[in-house]
């Protein structure tokens, strides 16, 4: 249709929204469907940070807003970067948007140029090379495999930085392979980026407090202090606080760069539901007790599925650091046919098969720039990845 823009035309609707989508239709069928597709997770926002939510409402805080976020929660938004991260902030320096989809898209669409280059570790969460395209910027995707348990080295940044590099979009834990850098492993690639003055740093840290074992989190400005006036660390009350629906993300970084995305946003949506940013500093400043007792049931729940996943034939699941996904390498399974007769060509069509034969909707790994992978989102029930998994098995089992 020649009416509709050819930005358009530049990316592709969101893999993970379509396989969502596609299991409720089946569902809506009558199948007996078990969805990890979706990233969110199952527990309900806790009770203060809805009693937060009450209050703002009867006490009439159902006005606009400052476009960029009320005085109180970027207070709030202060307070948690000096207590968990170390890093001071002022109200200035802090961005609040309509969750951190819209803060890394307000980031690129006011600093990107024709031309202007990305560099993106692969696997990625699925917005990231669209964001930067539909901002008139070039994704420069580097890939890290399973031998590298999907962690980009310093050689291969380094190697990836070009004059028009203006960006090094980064996530850990990752979406959606749950790999977390070391402080370690992420100082090596900040010691390359100290040597590259005119590439900025955005980091999305939105799985921060979701890691495991003795994986300590640690952000770019944190381990390189140097890096402070060139970083953008964006971060969300989405997974940590159960809050996905209610749509707050925030970032902090220079003054200039958060005028210009507020700049954005005033011409775009404006502020954020007055509501959910009450609830958002509740969630900030209240008890954070919860987070560790849900973090221990996403552990298990992580070690129920990375077992139950290496036990299927053809399957090769690594145990991530955080986050609630893991990332199955299939290659043992591709140019088989399954016991429904699906040509299992790559990992879209194994996820293809697996739904329509199983019932189990999982996001195909091309969607994430690394195949043939698939990702499962463990942020369910126990009975419910137990069956999931166990039909996983089944359907591998039957692969000839």
């Amino acid at each position: 249709m020649t009416f509709l823009s050819a930005t358009l035309d530049r990316v592709k609707p969101s893999a993970t929204i379509a396989v969502t989508t596609r299991a409720a239709e089946l569902k809506a069928e009558g199948r007996d469907i078990i969805g990890l597709g979706a990233g969110e997770p199952d527990f309900d926002t806790p009770a203060n940070i809805k009693a937060a939510a009450i209050r703002a409402i009867e006490s009439g805080q159902t006005k606009y807003t400052a476009v960029d976020g009320t005085p109180a929660l970027k207070a709030a938004i202060c307070a948690k970067f000096a207590r968990e991260n170390g890093l001071s902030y002022t109200p200035a320096q802090v961005s609040v948007g309509t969750g951190g989809k819209q803060v890394l898209y307000n980031a690129l669409m006011a600093t990107l140029n024709p031309g202007d280059e990305v560099i993106i570790p692969a696997p990625y969460w699925v917005s990231y090379p669209d964001m930067v395209l539909l901002a008139g910027g070039t994704p420069v995707i580097v890939t890290a495999g399973l031998e590298t348990a999907f962690k980009i080295t310093p050689e291969q940044l380094e190697a990836a930085i070009t004059p028009r590099t203006k960006w090094f979009l980064f996530n850990s834990p990752s979406n959606p392979t749950g790999a977390g850098y070391s402080r370690t492993e992420l100082k090596a690639l900040t010691d390359v980026l100290l040597r590259h003055p005119h590439v900025w740093v955005m980091t999305d840290d939105m799985y921060e407090h979701l890691v495991f074992d003795d994986f300590v989190f640690c952000t770019p400005a944190q381990v390189e202090p140097a890096l402070y006036d060139r970083t953008l660390t964006v971060n969300g009350v989405s997974k940590a606080y159960a809050m996905t629906g209610w749509r707050i993300g925030y970032a902090a970084g220079p003054v200039p760069l958060i005028k210009a995305m507020a700049k954005i946003q005033s011409q775009s949506t404006s502020n954020p539901c007055s509501i959910s940013q009450a609830a958002a500093v509740e969630a900030l400043n209240g008890p954070q007790d919860f987070i560790a007792a849900n973090k221990a049931v996403f552990q298990r729940r992580r070690d129920l599925v990375v077992g139950m996943l290496n036990a299927a034939q053809g399957i090769t699941c690594p145990v991530p650091e955080g986050a609630f996904y893991v990332y199955p390498d299939i290659s043992g399974c591709i140019g088989k046919t399954s016991a429904g007769g699906a040509k299992i060509t790559d990992d879209a069509a194994f996820a293809t098969a697996l739904l329509e034969e199983t019932g189990v909707a999982v996001v195909f790994g091309a969607a994430f720039g690394l195949s043939p992978n698939f990702r499962v989102s463990y942020a369910t029930s126990d009975a419910a990845l137990t069956e999931a998994c166990s039909r996983i098995q089944t359907f591998c089992a039957g692969l000839r």
